[in-house]
């Protein structure tokens, strides 16, 4: 919000929509805990507890991940399955990993089709679901947040390119006229903050790393 204020401005009153967060991959319901316990409990917001909750699914997590990544799957034991869900069938072994990354093909099609991953599951004890749900979000959705955090990470190292504040944005004519007008009047402090304004282009950010040297 604080960002949309400074950088985009506001001609009526002021929203909060998750649709103007740029990266709600990331910022998702179901990882708040995994983003934000490790700080309260550095501020002293979760207890010893609460974060020894927390480490113990993290670590549960990547374990389960890593079995299913690691757990082959033959065709006669899945493509029961993976027919009944509309799928093609497979003529090869496949991780359990991979079988879930189908669309059609959930957690619980293969808990409910294969024993020895059910009985895996089993051993997670009271937090199974947390884990198991948190796991297929990972896999099912690894491409699209890797994405995100390499977007993630361009955009900080964006942030950290500072514009100088005598720098006269009129002055460069390659420049669109409307990104001059636009950073002219709201004279960003970084790059970052300079792709955020409504009218100000890839092309404008280039030419503003050009001018920058960088």
């Amino acid at each position: 919000m604080i960002d949309d204020l400074v950088n985009k401005g506001v001609d009526e009153p002021y929203r909060m929509f998750t649709s103007r967060a740029e990266y709600r991959i990331l910022l998702r319901q179901d990882n708040a805990d995994s983003r934000l316990t490790e700080m309260g409990y550095n501020i002293g917001l979760a207890d010893k507890e609460r974060y020894s909750h927390f480490t113990k699914k993290q670590t549960l997590i990547k374990e389960f991940i890593e079995y299913l990544n690691s757990t082959k799957i033959k065709p006669e034991e899945i493509n029961s399955v993976l027919e009944a869900a509309g799928t093609n069938r497979t003529e090869h072994s496949l991780s359990a990993a991979n079988i879930l990354l189908r669309p059609q093909i959930t957690m619980d099609n293969l808990l409910e089709q294969l024993p020895e991953l059910r009985s895996h599951a089993d051993l997670l004890g009271d937090i199974r679901e947390e884990v198991l749900e948190e796991a297929e979000i990972q896999i099912k959705y690894a491409g699209y947040i890797e994405r995100e955090k390499l977007a993630a990470d361009k955009l900080r190292r964006l942030d950290s390119i500072k514009i100088p504040s005598s720098l006269d944005f009129n002055t460069l004519q390659s420049l669109t006229t409307e990104a001059r007008q636009k950073l002219q009047k709201i004279r960003p402090q970084t790059i970052g903050q300079a792709s955020h304004i409504p009218g100000v282009s890839p092309n404008d950010i280039s030419v503003l790393l050009v001018y920058l040297g960088r």
